[in-house]
């Protein structure tokens, strides 16, 4: 058994003055009663948060989740030293068959015991988008949604498959969506140019996320002169649809991550890294191609060669914590709630995302800054 105590530890609503017990990779209990174990940590003075969970990440210190087992493995492990340790490989817009063959080496990366944290499966970010909202996305590679593709990798494959990100406006009558609840994947509403309409009819369809608001999402148009609501509005207006936000800094304006944060409340919002395989080894001005897209890194973040639009981040979770601490204003209770407890809900993950008897001891020691000191994991 081992003992960690800490006068940080981060619960859903307080920092608690305490111990956390862990054994066989599950929480004991959390508690004020100090009792013998075969280890010993104490982190007074540091924060004893649980494990960050990413749902959206592309890769990071030179690997691919598109690659290899072995490059998804080297990714996520990259990602765990910084806090996150359970994570959805996300693999961007190509031809449907190269998307897919991530599954293979997905199912093999599973086994690896070389693997530090959990992978909750596979992130699919198209090709079923819109070419209007393409972002960092190939264009070449978009299409409206294929039953004749998606059904049968769903019947075959779908239990590697945790969420599928979408644009609703092409899902004329809600079947793909529906498909995905059915088959256990959450929808994402993503790279979308979607109506108002058209987010009703997902939300009726299974669709409870939207993917990055703000970043490739529809707003207000108008046609004929009335004004037609967009994701963004749809998003605000429906108090059950979660929201993810790339909150390095550099997606979004700290007064704009306020904003959404006074609109949609802790409860509803994920933050997210979106980070891609330059993560951790990005060099600025460096160009880069990742399944057909290039682009570079400057500013910290990767941005499209002709910088009309950002390509992925560079970050990782640890500093989204910081983003949202120092610059945003918001509490480490609310910044580690919106990296673990609302990812967790969203993603149907029953024993992550809090400090709590029974649960994962998936665990995360940081500092004031936000550096990151020692990471348990459940397995």
């Amino acid at each position: 058994m081992i003992r960690i105590k800490s006068d940080k530890i981060v619960l859903t609503d307080s920092l608690f003055d305490g111990y956390v017990y862990i054994e066989n990779g599950k929480i004991l209990e959390v508690s004020k009663e100090e009792k013998a174990a075969d280890e010993i940590c104490d982190f007074t003075g540091k924060y004893v948060a649980p494990g960050f969970i990413e749902i959206h990440c592309h890769g990071g210190a030179g690997c691919e989740f598109a690659g290899s087992a072995e490059d998804i493995v080297n990714a996520a492990n990259f990602h765990f030293e910084h806090g996150t340790t359970s994570i959805c490989p996300t693999i961007s817009a190509a031809p449907f068959g190269v998307m897919t063959k991530a599954l293979d080496s997905f199912e093999k990366a599973l086994e690896s015991p070389a693997l530090k944290g959990t992978l909750v499966g596979l992130h699919f970010e198209g090709p079923y988008l819109s070419k209007n909202q393409v972002g960092g996305q190939n264009p070449d590679a978009i299409t409206p949604p294929v039953k004749e593709e998606y059904e049968p990798l769903l019947r075959e494959k779908g239990k590697f498959v945790a969420r599928w990100s979408y644009a609703p406006e092409n899902d004329f009558d809600g079947s793909f969506a529906k498909a995905l609840t059915d088959a256990g994947v959450v929808p994402s509403a993503g790279h979308t140019d979607a109506t108002y309409t058209d987010m009703v009819r997902a939300f009726e369809s299974g669709c409870r996320l939207v993917t990055h608001l703000y970043s490739c999402t529809s707003t207000i148009t108008r046609k004929g002169g009335f004004r037609i609501l967009g994701v963004l509005e749809s998003a605000y207006l429906n108090d059950d649809m979660y929201v993810e936000i790339i909150a390095d800094g550099k997606h979004l304006p700290p007064e704009l991550i306020r904003l959404i944060l006074k609109i949609k409340g802790r409860d509803r919002v994920c933050l997210i890294t979106d980070s891609l395989a330059v993560a951790g080894i990005a060099k600025d001005g460096e160009e880069v191609e990742t399944l057909g897209t290039r682009f570079f890194v400057e500013d910290g973040v990767c941005k499209l060669l002709d910088k009309s639009a950002f390509a992925g981040s560079i970050a990782t979770a640890d500093r989204l914590i910081r983003v949202l601490t120092k610059e945003v204003g918001t509490s480490v209770i609310d910044a580690v709630y919106m990296m673990t407890k609302v990812p967790a809900e969203v993603m149907g993950l029953k024993n992550k995302g809090l400090l709590k008897k029974g649960y994962d001891a998936d665990i995360v020691v940081f500092d004031e800054n936000i550096n990151i000191e020692k990471v348990f994991a459940a397995k």
